[in-house]
């Protein structure tokens, strides 16, 4: 989709009308807070998600308006999108938009967190060439010595994003010593053979190039509430890559966990600051919006939410 428009974006959860009644009652039993993290948007959360550049929310308006559709893979009833296949529903794909990542992304999802209330799926239909999504012990298979990958989760351990690109490099340097002489002089005609490549100015190439220019090819998200993280990020396949935590940034999420402080991000929103941050900081770009739309489908429902709250204020 070509068409992009600066949206003021503000909230909603499925859409559903059961949601809006389920939340009504919370309201009237004076559960204001939307006790178990699954309600209302004060006006400060909207705040990260203005000015954003994402395409126009006509088509969603449209099918929300429609209401549920059969999923043509399941036959579940949905909205919008099926979270179970991963797939859009009632909706041309031609009308929503395709972001192009630099890296990929590796989502691991625990097996008892709820597909309807996970963002991971935004993810995985907005970037399909660049998303994977595995369910837990289910991991995908990655070699610290032949990847540069990282985990995103916090912890003492982990490191910011801007220190990330100074230790991807001395980890490059570490494993140049320490190779052998012939591998060396292989790598030397590689590097060789890419850089003649890419005068071709071919996108093949220009993807080539920049696989072996990016300081990370892989990262890794785990999906699922904080109260089930331990059982995947203490798996021994987990240890050796190492962590980023995303410090600065503060959730917008209408299902917010209760007790858990506002820095504990969404899915979506946890892979889209990080590529946001990594944009500048490791790849030294100007940020110009490049990966705003990951946040199509999550500023429409937050937008929903928020005129829900309101209505019935």
């Amino acid at each position: 989709m070509s068409q992009k428009a600066v949206i003021k974006d503000e909230g909603f959860a499925d859409g559903s009308e059961e949601c809006v009644r389920r939340r009504r009652r919370k309201k009237s039993d004076g559960d204001g807070d939307g006790g178990d993290g699954d309600g209302g948007v004060d006006d400060d959360d909207e705040a990260p998600l203005r000015g954003l550049l994402v395409s126009s929310h006509t088509v969603l308006d449209e099918a929300h308006r429609s209401g549920r559709v059969k999923c043509s893979i399941c036959g579940s009833s949905r909205l919008l999108y099926c979270y179970t296949c991963c797939c859009l529903v009632g909706l041309n794909p031609q009308t929503i938009p395709t972001v192009r990542l630099p890296i990929k992304i590796e989502i691991i999802k625990h097996p008892n967190e709820t597909d309807g209330k996970s963002t991971a799926v935004h993810a995985k239909l907005l970037a399909p060439d660049d998303v994977s999504i595995y369910t837990y012990p289910c991991i995908p298979e990655l070699d610290t010595h032949t990847h540069n990958v990282v985990l995103v989760f916090p912890g003492p351990d982990s490191m910011t994003v801007e220190e990330l690109a100074d230790y991807i490099n001395k980890s490059r340097r570490k494993r140049a010593a320490e190779r052998s002489p012939e591998e060396r002089e292989a790598k030397k005609h590689k590097l060789q053979e890419t850089s003649n490549d890419s005068h071709t100015h071919t996108s093949e190439n220009t993807q080539l190039t920049q696989k072996h220019t990016c300081p990370v090819q892989r990262v890794i998200f785990i999906d699922s509430t904080w109260n089930q993280t331990t059982k995947i990020i203490t798996d021994e396949r987990l240890q050796d890559f190492p962590r980023v935590e995303l410090k600065s940034r503060r959730t917008c999420f209408w299902r917010h966990q209760r007790g858990s402080p506002n820095t504990y991000l969404s899915t979506i929103e946890a892979i889209y600051y990080f590529l946001k941050d990594f944009h500048i900081h490791c790849l030294l770009r100007e940020y110009s919006g490049e990966y705003d739309n990951l946040l199509f489908f999550y500023t429409f429902l937050h937008k929903l939410i928020h005129t829900a709250k309101q209505a019935r204020v």
